[in-house]
């Protein structure tokens, strides 16, 4: 069940069902949160404006976890509003590299442990240098994928930042939409 906008309630552990990693990860903080479940549509292609459409909320709350390649050798995470594009440009400036490029599929699920869709920036297999919009700050929460497709984490950016040990910067170009 969605929560309206404005309201925000913290987790009921004896409601939660299907813990992933990530749930866990926000659950064992001790941070308040609240989940969101859904009913996904395997037809859909962008995971994250179904999620915002589904929940009810805006679009700039609903952030997506992106894994990038720097330099060919390193993965890093970047979270970014759901209808805006991750500059590489930007994101290789900020993570002191000369290129980023999207990581492959096969790279992705085997460094976080999730599958695309449903990639949590919380719980991850390996823990990777992570960076999160600077955009999150301006909300009140934001939401994360939960760990699969059709469940999502509500949170304070704040708490976010924390538990990924995350880096807020500019990530997607001023014309990108």
């Amino acid at each position: 069940m969605a929560l309206q906008l404005g309201e925000y309630q913290p987790c009921d552990a004896e409601s939660e069902s299907d813990m992933t990693p990530a749930v866990n990860i926000v659950h064992q903080s001790g941070i308040t949160h609240a989940l969101h479940e859904y009913a996904h549509d395997p037809s859909r292609k962008s995971y994250g404006l179904e999620a915002a459409q589904q929940l009810g909320v805006l679009e700039e709350r609903v952030f997506k976890t992106l894994v990038v390649k720097l330099d060919a050798t390193e993965l890093v995470v970047a979270i970014i509003p759901v209808a805006r594009t991750l500059s590489m440009k930007l994101m290789a400036r900020v993570a002191g590299a000369k290129k980023a490029v999207m990581a492959a599929k096969a790279e992705v699920e085997r460094s976080t442990g999730y599958v695309l869709g449903g990639v949590s920036p919380l719980g991850q297999r390996k823990r990777l240098r992570t960076f999160i919009h600077a955009s999150a700050k301006q909300h009140g929460t934001v939401f994360v994928s939960g760990g699969r497709r059709g469940l999502e984490i509500e949170l304070h950016a704040a708490d976010l930042g924390r538990l990924t040990d995350g880096v807020f910067a500019e990530l997607v170009a001023l014309n990108a939409a």
